[in-house]
């Protein structure tokens, strides 16, 4: 029986845990990450500035192990890019990569959960059901492999500035692992990304929030409303039965207060489930009350709905009414929502009542990489598996939008 300790995974570990656990010197630890972190692998020789008994040290207890990129898409439409990795056990999950205002700058958007328990119902991953965690170093090696991307496509000294976790999975069901990559993603050696520029998004779990309050309290919060009618909410977020909305904005409003960061409320309208005057009114005082109660308002951020059913096509023209009609209904059974016309009428509701909000841009959409569609079936798992087309394990150079895409998304309206 193998009774040997696991191996580090050596970009998920801080300098200081790597020095302890072999025993090597800290200086040489932060170099042995940043190489793993640059390198994506350890070097066969020592560099000169790493001591070789060093290296040896921290290759006797760990590895830089890694995921496969087997499908990489950029949109037509813009300069969001989506990618899909398997991991070890045959599973996969997608990122993203959302191109910000300043030229050179991006973000990405990761996945902490293969899946996700909670089935939001305007959510894709939330149709899976859950297969497990990810691990810390499944979750950093998003965000590596999407920078590598970044070097080998856009080059120019194009970055990674900052981290979503609003990805596959909801991020504070997994809050050990995700609390690591953070620290990882946040420390100079590594990613060195600016834990102010780290967004954590949860359908509401309080403990979590207070545990983002006490470790990583530079950490922003953001948290999804659904509807702020407390029955309308259970039906589109089933966690509201768990953990009702009242409870969450209190763990909210405690953040707000120990971090002195405003939380984000994304709110996804819905055509004729929670778009109406009276849910904005409902809206804009719920914010009010948050502000008052609280001393900071918070940040609202509107999302126009995004189609998630792969049947959410143009109905085809050939057929009379009967084969519509039931195309209609395959279609509805598949995905029953519809964005909501009544954007702009939402937001005059909330402007009037002295709320301000912003209009998410929520690009990729021709690709599935908007806001609420990532998800991987099974079927498209076991097509990857087979080899199925755009299998790669490394990045491939592709253009990052379509000749005449916006080279940057619009700005909030």
């Amino acid at each position: 029986m193998d009774e040997r300790r696991p191996r580090l995974a050596l970009q998920a570990v801080l300098p200081a845990d790597l020095a302890a656990a072999c025993g090597i010197d800290l200086t040489d630890a932060r170099r042995i990450v940043s190489l793993a972190h640059r390198l994506g692998e350890l070097p066969a020789r020592a560099p000169a500035t790493v001591r070789r008994a060093a290296l040896d040290a921290a290759r006797a207890v760990g590895e830089v192990r890694t995921l496969a990129l087997v499908e990489r898409r950029a949109s037509a439409e813009d300069p969001f890019v989506k990618y899909a990795f398997r991991l070890e056990d045959g599973a996969m999950v997608e990122s993203v990569r959302i191109p910000l205002e300043r030229p050179g700058r991006y973000s990405a958007c990761v996945s902490s959960q293969v899946g996700c328990a909670l089935a939001c119902a305007f959510c894709a991953t939330g149709r899976m059901g859950l297969t497990r965690n990810l691990e810390a170093w499944e979750i950093v090696e998003q965000v590596r492999l999407i920078r590598r991307d970044l070097g080998a496509t856009v080059g120019g000294g194009a970055r990674v500035h900052g981290v979503l976790f609003q990805g596959m999975g909801e991020p504070l069901a997994n809050a050990d692992r995700v609390i690591q990559a953070i620290r990882v993603l946040s420390e100079p050696s590594a990613q060195a990304i600016d834990m102010r520029n780290i967004t954590v998004c949860t359908a509401g779990l309080p403990s979590g929030i207070r545990r983002l309050a006490a470790e990583v309290p530079a950490v922003r919060l953001g948290l999804s409303l659904g509807s702020v009618r407390p029955g309308r909410r259970r039906q589109l977020m089933p966690i509201d039965g768990a953990h009702p909305l009242e409870e969450v904005l209190a763990a909210a409003g405690e953040h707000a207060r120990a971090t002195g960061h405003a939380p984000m409320w994304a709110y996804t309208l819905l055509a004729d489930q929670n778009d109406t005057d009276e849910d904005a009114a409902s809206l804009a005082a719920l914010a009010r009350g948050f502000a008052a109660q609280h001393g900071i308002s918070p940040r609202i951020s509107l999302i126009p709905y995004n189609a998630i059913a792969a049947s959410d096509a143009p109905l085809p023209s050939p057929g009379g009414a009967e084969d519509q009609r039931a195309a209609e209904e395959r279609r509805a059974a598949a995905d029953p929502f519809v964005r909501s016309p009544r954007l702009a009428a939402f937001r005059a509701v909330l402007t009037a009542a002295g709320v301000g909000s912003i209009v998410r841009y929520s690009g990729g959409g021709d690709v599935g990489a908007a806001c609420g569609q990532l998800a991987r079936s099974q079927a498209q798992v076991e097509a990857q598996r087979s080899g199925g087309r755009g299998a790669s394990s490394r990045p491939r150079a592709a253009p990052d939008a379509a000749v005449g895409a916006p080279s940057t998304p619009p700005r909030p309206v």
